[in-house]
């Protein structure tokens, strides 16, 4: 299981999460230090340097993982299926440079994007299942209300592309797993929380993370498609912190570590 948070760059997080004083350069290592994953925000709005990739994966523990955001060259377009050439120029931009510490890779559509089988069909079958000899997972965050359909949780299950769980948020929750790993983002933290989520809710989210490893399905999340029954074939899970009261995220995302053991 890993648990982290979305970036690792925010002022209100020094003097807090980063002990006062910490030099800027050195917060990375320090967030990778507390966390196990961390998802990189800024792939989605434009290109890294190999140079950067290979800094990012010497900065950090051998066990740490980082989970990507695909551009949005990619994702925020009318017809998904014409986006060849960006998968390709993202996943040949040096992204492999992050050796094993390379996690999924998330493929957020934009909230407007409505479920068009035959074009998400189309678009999944455009990422390669590696790069480079590498294996490559990926995830797709739908963010339309259209995309709670069967039909889109058997063709992610076909492509074995996982289907990002949207906790606590106002987009629609999809949480059929369609995958050998789970990929949740959580997005309800409170400001007046000292750990951003009430104890109960973090006890929830822990054993809901329990379950999917165990290759289970949480009963009180919404799903789509037909029950299945349920595996006993374990599950990698990756579990973020994002949005919510933003500040208050590192917490949650350490008492979730606690909690998971």
């Amino acid at each position: 299981m890993r648990i982290g948070v979305g970036g690792w760059v925010f002022e209100p997080w020094r003097g807090t999460f980063y002990p006062d004083k910490l030099p800027q350069k050195q917060e990375l290592a320090h967030a990778a230090g507390r966390l196990t994953s961390i998802e990189i925000n800024g792939t989605f709005y434009g290109s890294q340097k190999p140079e950067t990739f290979a800094k990012w994966h010497d900065e950090t523990p051998a066990d740490f993982v980082f989970a990507l955001k695909g551009p949005r060259f990619a994702t925020n377009r009318r017809v998904l299926a014409e986006a060849g050439a960006s998968v390709e120029r993202f996943l040949a931009s040096g992204v492999t440079e992050l050796k094993d510490k390379l996690g999924p890779i998330n493929w957020q559509l934009a909230p407007t994007k409505t479920f068009d089988p035959a074009d998400i069909d189309a678009f999944l079958a455009l990422l390669p299942k590696s790069v480079e000899g590498r294996p490559i997972r990926h995830a797709i965050e739908a963010r339309h209300d259209s995309f709670r359909d069967p039909e889109f949780v058997a063709l992610a299950r076909k492509h074995g592309v996982a289907i990002v769980v949207a906790g606590d948020a106002a987009y629609p929750q999809i949480a059929d797993p369609t995958a050998d790993f789970v990929y949740a983002r959580i997005m309800g933290t409170q400001e007046h929380e000292p750990l951003g989520y009430a104890e109960a809710a973090l006890d929830a989210w822990a054993e809901r993370a329990k379950f999917w490893a165990a290759g289970k399905a949480p009963a009180d999340l919404a799903t789509v498609g037909p029950t299945k029954k349920a595996g006993a074939t374990p599950r990698d899970v990756f579990l973020y912190v994002i949005s919510g009261a933003k500040p208050k995220n590192p917490a949650a995302a350490l008492a979730l570590i606690e909690r998971v053991g």
